[in-house]
């Protein structure tokens, strides 16, 4: 089915974008601080994209593709960098409305810490698998700037990521290759660590972390700043 790819973004979309303008979590209100923080991360992600897709670390199966290509990407992987924080950022707005009570304490900063060393250990380690190595070096990193930051809403990014990997299992199996003859994205398993959980490298789970920390990160910054602004 060439509109396959297409047709799981409007699947992701669908329930987060139908409920942006319920009363309690006010989705679309965050649209003004929301979409600059889509933007920014995506510039990041895509330039990556680019690199190792014209690097053959991993690529894309036209058979599920409408064809339209810009900067060797298709148009639905473009997608990918909008749909996916738009609904994870989503999840993360709900865990903020009805999980208040969960704070930042020692425990959430402690994991961040312990899952960024271990991270830069295993790029380290790894240092010629270069998708495991720069996604490991990426996300530690930024791990490491967020505890350093010691933002408020940690706690809950942790909480929202983890309630995240549910719809993550399904979309990503997908992608991968789960319930298809063929997967939507390859990938050239000497670049990674061809350890999978169903059919999703584990390097995608930590993609997908630092995809919604990122994320999240410029969101609750230009949040601050749009709230200073708001009231002078």
């Amino acid at each position: 089915m060439k509109s396959l790819y297409l047709l799981l973004h409007i699947f992701t979309l669908a329930f987060p974008l139908i409920r942006s303008f319920e009363p309690r979590i006010q989705y679309a209100k965050k649209w003004p601080t929301l979409f600059p923080a889509i933007f920014i991360t995506a510039a990041f992600f895509i330039t990556w994209d680019i690199i190792f897709t014209q690097k053959g670390v991993w690529g894309f199966n036209e058979n599920y593709l409408i064809g339209i290509f810009l900067w060797d990407l298709p148009l639905e992987e473009w997608l990918f960098f909008i749909s996916v924080p738009f609904a994870s950022v989503f999840i993360y707005e709900c865990v903020r409305y009805f999980l208040p009570g969960i704070k930042t304490g020692r425990s959430f900063r402690i994991l961040t810490v312990s899952m960024a060393f271990l991270l830069l250990v295993m790029a380290v380690i790894n240092d010629q698998k270069a998708y495991t190595f720069w996604n490991f070096i990426f996300a530690g990193s930024f791990l490491i700037l967020v505890a350093l930051m010691n933002p408020h809403w940690l706690g809950k990014f942790w909480v929202a990521y983890s309630i995240h990997l549910i719809p993550f299992l399904f979309i990503n199996g997908i992608l991968t290759g789960s319930f298809l003859e063929q997967p939507i994205v390859w990938y050239n398993n000497r670049e990674n660590l061809y350890f999978r959980i169903f059919t999703i490298p584990i390097e995608d789970f930590v993609y997908a972390l630092l995809l919604l920390l990122m994320n999240i990160t410029f969101y609750e910054v230009l949040n601050k700043y749009y709230i200073r602004i708001k009231h002078k």
